[in-house]
């Protein structure tokens, strides 16, 4: 039986702990606050719970899962990586690329797997998306709208988001980092971009030291536009995808898929009906395979040093105003 250490046992980290507890994993939990590690127990079984990081690493694991602040994901995973014990790692990797390549200098030399936690890429109606974009059922794309638009003070309504790791700049928090999960979807769906144009804001009177808008344009190679909104201060919330192609629109929100093709002029719609769970069990599946050594991850280290050269490079466009060029 597989014996699963979670570090981190805020929202992400009771998430993955319960769905691994539910497909036959021990658990056991690392967080430096105690109250947190009690709530956890109350939720499934914890064989021990840890305060200390140090104690937590004095005992053996079959994997573990880094679901602590950004700040905290490389010295962590490294800790790991260099035993010999496999991670999945919440996404982003690092709040900086120079941090991240210093992992994968440790991953590579490691021959550890690591499994990158963009779970998005699990959500079956988008692997349906990813599949319909390649078969060109709206012929060549031409331009493509991400809007991602969550407040951030409805995402954890039983603690104040003052003091959320999302509002701290220096914990690895705000919309760029956090909601990467688009950059990543756009280099899963079309790989690395030509050049890009970014601004990177604090524009709400929401309490923190962080961005809570980003809008990027970014180019291809190809005909491809992308735009990109994130942000952390719209109501409703909003999470939707448009591709516009020389034949037609596809558009992707939440649990439904509208295409409309030229010359019919009418939407038609395939709905799908999956609890945001279903991501997350995938992925704690997929985790549990790559420990079986079954299957290699699916979204690993690479993918996430590409994220993190995109957010680099809209972080120098906000800086400069200037049209900045991806380095591949």
């Amino acid at each position: 039986m597989n014996h699963i250490l979670i570090l981190g046992t805020g929202s992400a980290g009771k998430r993955h702990a319960k769905n691994l507890h539910d497909l036959g994993c021990i658990i056991s939990c690392f967080d430096p606050r105690q109250d947190r590690l009690d709530e956890a127990g109350t939720l499934f079984p914890v064989l021990r719970g840890y305060t200390s990081l140090d104690d937590a690493l004095a005992n053996e694991y079959s994997g573990v899962v880094v679901a602590s602040p950004p700040v905290f994901h490389v010295p962590q995973a490294i800790s790991f990586l260099e035993r010999g014990i496999p991670v999945l790692l919440e996404k982003p990797v690092s709040p900086d690329l120079t941090s991240a390549k210093k992992l994968s200098e440790v991953f590579a030399s490691s021959n550890t797997p690591l499994l990158l936690g963009y779970t998005w890429r699990w959500w079956p109606p988008l692997q349906r998306v990813r599949n319909l974009i390649a078969d060109n059922i709206v012929g060549d794309l031409l331009h493509v709208q991400f809007d991602l638009s969550a407040h951030l003070a409805d995402w954890h309504p039983w603690e104040r988001y003052q003091d959320f790791f999302m509002s701290s700049r220096d914990l690895g928090g705000g919309a760029l980092l956090d909601e990467s999960h688009w950059i990543d979807l756009m280099l899963w769906f079309f790989g690395m971009p030509k050049r890009m144009f970014a601004r990177i804001d604090r524009i709400s009177d929401l309490e923190i030291s962080t961005d809570d808008n980003v809008d990027m344009f970014i180019e291809y190679d190809s005909k491809i536009r992308i735009s990109m909104h994130l942000d952390l201060h719209g109501r409703p919330h909003e999470r939707t995808i448009r591709f516009r192609g020389t034949d037609g629109t596809l558009f992707w929100k939440e649990n439904e898929i509208a295409i409309g093709c030229f010359p019919e002029q009418k939407w038609e719609v395939e709905a799908f009906h999956y609890e945001r769970n279903e991501m997350f069990i995938r992925v704690a599946q997929e985790f549990l395979n790559v420990l079986g050594g079954k299957e290699p991850p699916s979204c690993d280290m690479e993918d996430g040093i590409k994220v993190m050269r995109l957010i680099e490079a809209a972080r120098e466009s906000s800086r400069t105003g200037a049209v900045v060029e991806v380095c591949q």
